[in-house]
């Protein structure tokens, strides 16, 4: 860790409102003169803070590249509004971590554990293993968080709020109450939640840490009420917390913490006036043109294990074997961006996609049809072009917090899109009575899903999109944001 990334700032103590993520609003990099520029990032959590105009409320992140840590130790104690950046008229401290000890609790942890028991991904046969590499990365993950709780500690004002986000940083709750126990402290969890039996897949004494760490909120909130009911059931089973499940209610040690649930929407009007810039109509025009006449079917996803691409592409697959009505009549395009390149397991991943794909290919093309459209580098203008053009989005995830791709698709459609939904994304919460349903594992029942879709009379497909649009924007980012600050303060 490096010596600053404790230190209390000069000026410290001002914040009435803190939020803490691994990634915050910005990130920089080097350019050839050695300067360094800076970009804005988006989402849901960038839309959600501009909601507060407070001007002493504080981001605290991580820096994420040498060219952010480069920004952090230049700026003092990290304040990366104090060094004369512009960083959107927000305070921003970005913490220099060790490269070592981020690099371990990030991918070591976070990623490659974490969201692995999450999500259920584990190759249970030869994974997990936790062995004493994993208790360095394991000490590497507390470190990280400690820095948080540091930092959040001496940037918080008496009794401020603080909003702390996700996966990376469970344990700072806990380690921030006993640094500061005035303040009013709440955590979000953007992932699932395992069920008891597959969470204790961890180490004991590491899943009653994560437990325990979360439970040093006021406050913890989910994106589904499913999700907070697995989390209350890992407390009872792992730790012998007492649960309330009418009220939502976790107590343990002598403390209750209130679960939440805030089912994050999509952000509308920053969706509708984006989707129609001019670099989409382009990239419209381009997929139009690829296309023809032909029916599309649209799945816009990160190379991520969860997200359940490959099955996606066997059950498409299927389908042109199995119904030859479409053949020459329907195009897949799949555009699966790089995620996680750090880790083996998404390379491969990413490389098998990619093989699938080509296979698909040479079975069914012809001359002027190419039946699977793939692209794997990020492109969000393109994104929203495929959005506009789907008469069919496909959402097939084995497990996911919420997905907000089913969400947006409908809210930018041109003539409506018929939405294929896995029963294990937490947006089916919220869309079910508007989607076709699937389980995401039955290949051949998504393709029966797929054909249904598609043929799906326009009217039918018009009025169920109104309807998916209308749920989807019930809880945009501004809202999502504001409805937690004001429980956690109430």
């Amino acid at each position: 860790m490096a010596d600053h990334a404790s230190e209390r700032p000069t000026q410290s103590g001002a914040a009435p409102i803190l939020v803490a993520s691994n990634r915050g609003p910005v990130s920089f990099r080097t350019e050839d003169d050695g300067t360094l520029s800076l970009r804005r990032g988006g989402g849901g959590l960038v839309s959600g803070l501009s909601a507060i105009d407070d001007p002493n409320a504080v981001w605290v992140c991580a820096a994420l590249s040498d060219a952010d840590r480069t920004a952090a130790r230049q700026a003092p104690d990290g304040r990366l509004d104090r060094a004369g950046h512009d960083v959107g008229g927000q305070a921003v401290r970005m913490l220099d971590i060790d490269p070592e000890t981020f690099a371990r609790a990030y991918n070591g942890v976070a990623n490659s554990t974490l969201w692995f028991v999450h999500h259920l991904l584990y190759d249970i046969p030869t994974k997990p293993a936790f062995d004493a590499d994993f208790r360095t990365e394991w000490a590497a993950y507390r470190a990280y968080n400690t820095a948080f709780a540091e930092a959040l500690a001496a940037e918080a004002a008496p009794g401020a709020a603080v909003l702390v986000q996700d996966y990376h940083l469970s344990l700072v709750p806990a380690l921030l109450r006993a640094l500061r126990p005035d303040l009013r402290i709440g955590h979000f969890s953007h992932t699932p939640w395992a069920p008891p039996e597959y969470y204790r897949l961890l180490p004991d004494d590491v899943a009653a840490e994560v437990l325990e760490g979360i439970l040093g909120a006021a406050r913890a909130a989910f994106l589904t009420r499913r999700w907070a009911l697995a989390f209350a059931d890992c407390c009872e089973s792992v730790l012998g917390a007492s649960v309330d499940r009418d009220v939502l209610a976790v107590t343990y040690a002598g403390r209750t913490t209130r679960l939440g649930v805030h089912g994050l929407g999509a952000d509308a009007g920053f969706l509708r006036e984006r989707a129609h810039r001019p670099d989409v109509d382009e990239r419209l025009a381009a997929l139009r043109g690829a296309v023809g006449d032909r029916r599309t079917v649209v799945r816009v996803d990160r190379t991520e294990l969860s997200k359940n691409i490959v099955r996606g592409l066997l059950a498409y697959r299927h389908l042109l074997r199995t119904r030859p009505e479409w053949l020459d009549r329907v195009v897949h395009i799949a555009f699966a961006y790089p995620s996680r390149t750090d880790l083996a397991e998404y390379r491969e991943y990413t490389a098998e996609v990619q093989r699938l794909a080509a296979e698909i290919n040479a079975e069914f093309a012809t001359a002027d049809w190419q039946p699977l459209i793939l692209h794997v580098d990020d492109d969000f203008p393109r994104s929203l072009a495929a959005y506009r053009l789907a008469d069919v989005a496909l959402v097939n995830p084995v497990r996911d917090g919420m997905n907000l791709v089913a969400k947006e698709v409908p809210v930018v459609s041109d003539h409506g899109c018929a939405l294929v939904l896995s029963r294990e994304a937490g947006a089916h919460a919220e869309l079910a009575d508007d989607a076709i349903t699937v389980n995401p594992f039955d290949v051949i029942a998504t393709a029966d899903a797929l054909a249904r879709a598609l043929a799906m009379p326009p009217a039918e497909r018009a009025d169920r999109t109104g309807r998916l649009a209308a749920a989807a924007t019930a809880l945009p980012p501004q809202q999502w944001f504001l409805d937690q600050l004001n429980a956690l303060r109430g």
